[in-house]
């Protein structure tokens, strides 16, 4: 998977990478990852990269030029036809689901945007998902997108061990997952269930599942509802 980041701040991702799971997709060559950075787009002396918006109002809006040319450099090296992502409290929110369907994608590009956000027309010429990672804003998109990106990065394969672990996550089957224990077997009085210890691996299995679903009924009602429906 190719995987470009739009950014007037790249220091910012380069960081995100180092640390992160995303990081043995690298050096495995199964991600190539390109931080993009967007002041070098711009004809202005001083790299500036967002204006006031037309019509008035408080704070600053990032300009459509320096973001058309970015992308359509991005358009022009990439191989394969990427998926364009914006991360914006307008957008639809993230689940599961939409990180499963952008991980079949061979190139994705990510735009970071900042201040009041970005030029609609950038949005509407080239952008194929807006996405929300919640119901709250974040003072950039460097944060936003890295969080959609790891959400996918982790379910390509080979970039985890083992990716069966990601299929038995939370939100994957609407249920959030299991508790889980680990040694010693006793600590200050409290004690890992004994099905665990028992090696009745049907046993377990079917006591999972019932914690499954008693801690997604009892934590997120809107999950099990939806549930239930299946």
């Amino acid at each position: 998977m190719e995987v470009y980041f739009i950014t007037p701040f790249p220091e910012t991702i380069n960081l995100l990478i180092k640390n992160n799971i995303a990081f043995q997709g690298i050096k495995k060559n199964i991600l190539s990852i390109k931080v993009i950075n967007l002041r070098d787009f711009t004809e202005d002396p001083y790299k500036k990269v967002d204006d006031e918006p037309y019509g008035g109002g408080e704070g600053m809006v990032m300009m459509a030029e320096p973001l058309f040319k970015s992308l359509d450099y991005c358009l022009s090296v990439i191989k394969n036809k990427p998926k364009i992502i914006f991360p914006s409290p307008r957008g639809e929110k993230l689940e599961s689901k939409t990180s499963f369907k952008l991980s079949k994608n061979s190139s994705l590009i990510f735009i970071c945007g900042h201040y009041k956000g970005i030029d609609q027309r950038v949005i509407d010429k080239y952008v194929d998902y807006e996405i929300s990672v919640g119901d709250y804003v974040l003072s950039n998109g460097e944060l936003s997108s890295f969080i959609i990106f790891d959400t996918i990065a982790r379910l390509v394969p080979g970039v985890l061990n083992n990716i069966n672990s990601a299929l038995t996550d939370s939100f994957v089957d609407d249920l959030l997952d299991a508790p889980y224990f680990t040694r010693p077997y006793e600590i200050d009085g409290l004690k890992v269930p004994d099905v665990l210890l028992s090696g009745n691996h049907q046993l377990i299995a079917e006591w999972k599942e019932k914690e499954k679903v008693k801690v997604t009924k009892e934590r997120r009602p809107d999950l099990y509802r939806r549930y239930k429906k299946k």
